[in-house]
């Protein structure tokens, strides 16, 4: 990333946080980002956290930017680009975290001819752990890609998907898909209690048991699949907990889940456009 780009985030929250860490972390410097909100103190906050420039003023932020972040809820995201729209630089990049809201939308909301890239984030990017979802208009240039992918390449792992609607998908997997582990991790945790586990000792087993679980699951080379097999011996007790968990439709439990998590992406897409 050059580093006379201007990047300007809209939204002072937990993922421009986590994003504007990350850029400075790897260097890219804080002169160089700026970052609007309608929260004063948060951004007050912001600017002695990381020595960027804030604004409350979402136009004056988008005529001095190169690249432009809409780190906000998807409720207020048409409202966003209706302020910024007459000051975006045709020459912009727009980059969306909104979940649900399609690149045609955005893009109508801005009077059209706006490169644009739709992502879905997860919050691990707050401890630089995160994987991003990424999908382009074909005004995006070569160049334009590559920033997005150093911007959300900061604070974990990122990739394109070649159709938009496989977001949707992205959003209901690991977008959302944090919350099912830390409901894991509370309910092997409460599980442990009952066992008679004091309560800091079951968290704590039950955290790193999933962080190690999921470091081998990336490391070692085997399909999760072969390292449940290595793990599960015949007549013990991982045996038995997954007979369980399978009787009692383990995984139909999870598959409808991520499923309704992918209605709902595709639901607010639907609900916030025919809104406007």
């Amino acid at each position: 990333m050059q580093k006379t780009t201007i990047i300007g985030f809209i939204g002072a929250g937990n993922m421009a946080y986590a994003l504007i860490s990350g850029l400075i972390n790897n260097g890219f410097p804080a002169s160089s980002i700026k970052l609007s909100d309608i929260d004063a103190a948060l951004l007050s906050q912001r600017e002695s956290e990381f020595g960027v420039e804030v604004f409350t003023n979402n136009s004056q932020l988008a005529m001095q930017c190169d690249v432009i972040v809409f780190a906000v809820k998807p409720k207020i995201l048409s409202s966003i680009c209706k302020q910024v729209e007459l000051h975006t630089n045709r020459r912009s990049l727009v980059v969306s975290i909104a979940a649900g809201i399609k690149i045609d939308n955005i893009n109508n909301w801005l009077k059209g001819n706006i490169s644009i890239v739709r992502t879905m984030p997860n919050t691990p990017a707050l401890v630089g752990k995160g994987i991003t979802g990424m999908a382009a208009n074909d005004a995006v240039t070569y160049e334009q890609k590559k920033i997005t992918e150093q911007i959300f390449g900061s604070v974990g792992e990122c990739f394109w998907v070649e159709e938009e609607k496989m977001l949707d998908a992205v959003t209901a997997l690991s977008g959302s898909g944090p919350a099912y582990f830390f409901l894991m991790i509370e309910s092997m945790t409460n599980a442990g209690i009952a066992l008679g586990l004091d309560k800091q000792i079951a968290e704590k087993l039950s955290i790193q048991t999933a962080l190690g679980a999921s470091t081998m699951a990336k490391q070692s080379g085997y399909s999760p699949h072969e390292l449940r097999a290595k793990v599960t011996s015949k007549n013990g007790t991982t045996q038995a907990a997954i007979k369980s968990l399978q009787d009692q439709n383990f995984e139909i439990i999870i598959s409808n889940a991520i499923h309704a998590a992918f209605d709902r992406a595709r639901e607010i897409g639907y609900e916030l456009s025919n809104n406007e």
